[in-house]
């Protein structure tokens, strides 16, 4: 079952989990899936949060603790969330000395409310960082405009950060960048550049999901032709991007002083059209140095038909250029759909926060101690 899992990881791409509940924490099931399908990360998002606290009875005893206290339903879900991360690192952490603190990482998601507020973000990951205490912690910020500085902020602080919600080349630099000068910010701090990792989310799906609806409308056998290429056209883009940042001289200055490569890791990489085949965004975006983070159902898919015939990106960037070139040519925005995606990233993460926010205060209610 797994053999293309390992064909995956000895290409040099880290699998993580799109996933985490306390029951996958206590039934064994993510220490199993680290132990046979080399799963070496987890990720989560206020999504994963919502589905894992509304369903089941994993989490009473803690929201009963919380309600006899009396806390804020905020509280009570930092509370609850910090607690599944910071098990999830604990059973991660041998993989993470292993690796030398490359994977054996959890992400957590600074409140998506603040994604437009640089201050409030970066306080926020400063407050998770402290909640977790664990070193193989990755605080989730997006890649807004005002999510930039705040990444900056934050690695030159020393505390390691997931850029989540990248869509667009231009923006992907741009993470990058702040990336850098966030590096150059802990050097000149005296921190100790070998302890601070960083990924960047390049989101894959969504792309073809909102172009290919674009391709439909316009419904020519050149346009159908298209369909299902751009969003694989623009991650390999990123990872070229990706390999001219990171071989720069401005790098190679933060090399010397051990400093890590922010890696692209691919999100959103279960398919939206069952069309596809449901490996699709695994098997081709194959290239050393990158993370794929995986629903359950595409790293199982992966495990038992994925072809994984080795490096899938580099070669292709001259072919990929001509697919987005094409798109645009039938008319079809490129900055226009990157920035939708980017606004319906957020507000999907801000909505199911408001929907963690609703299920766990009925369950506070719920679980309530009664008036004696």
């Amino acid at each position: 079952m797994t053999d293309a899992l390992k064909r995956l990881s000895d290409e040099g791409v880290a699998i993580w989990l799109d996933d985490l509940s306390r029951q996958r924490i206590t039934s064994g099931n993510l220490a199993e899936l680290i132990d046979q399908n080399h799963v070496v990360g987890v990720t989560t998002n206020p999504s994963i949060f919502q589905k894992a606290i509304s369903e089941g009875h994993g989490y009473d005893q803690q929201v009963a603790d919380l309600a006899a206290r009396r806390v804020t339903v905020e509280e009570a879900i930092r509370m609850i969330t910090t607690a599944d991360v910071r098990d999830a690192a604990d059973i991660l952490r041998p993989v993470f000395d292993a690796t030398d603190g490359q994977d054996g990482r959890v992400s957590i998601e600074v409140d998506p409310r603040l994604a437009h507020d640089t201050a409030a973000t970066v306080a926020e990951a400063k407050q998770l960082a402290w909640l977790v205490d664990r070193p193989n912690t990755l605080i989730k910020i997006p890649a807004t405009q005002a999510g930039l500085p705040a990444i900056t902020e934050v690695i030159g602080l020393g505390i390691s950060v997931n850029v989540t919600l990248i869509f667009s080349l231009e923006r992907y630099r741009a993470v990058m960048d702040a990336y850098l000068a966030g590096l150059e910010k802990a050097r000149e701090r005296g921190l100790d550049l070998s302890t601070i990792h960083s990924v960047a989310s390049f989101f894959v799906s969504r792309v073809d999901t909102e172009i290919d609806k674009r391709l439909d409308g316009i419904g020519t056998d050149e346009a159908k032709a298209l369909k299902g290429k751009a969003a694989l056209a623009n991650a390999r883009l990123a990872y070229e991007a990706y390999e001219e940042v990171f071989s720069s001289e401005r790098w190679a200055a933060l090399d010397k002083a051990q400093a890590n490569k922010q890696r692209p890791l691919w999100a959103s990489t279960g398919v939206k059209d069952p069309a596809y085949k449901d490996t699709l965004y695994v098997v081709d975006l194959v290239a050393p140095g990158t993370v794929n983070t995986m629903p359950e159902a595409t790293l199982e898919a992966t495990a038992d038909h994925g072809e994984v015939t080795g490096d899938t990106i580099r070669g292709t960037y001259d072919a990929s250029r001509e697919v987005l070139e094409a798109v645009a040519k039938l008319g079809i925005g490129y900055d226009e759909v990157v920035q939708l995606l980017e606004d319906e990233g957020v507000q999907k993460f801000e909505a199911s926060w408001n929907d963690l926010l609703k299920s766990t205060e009925a369950e506070l209610k719920r679980l309530a101690p009664s008036e004696a």
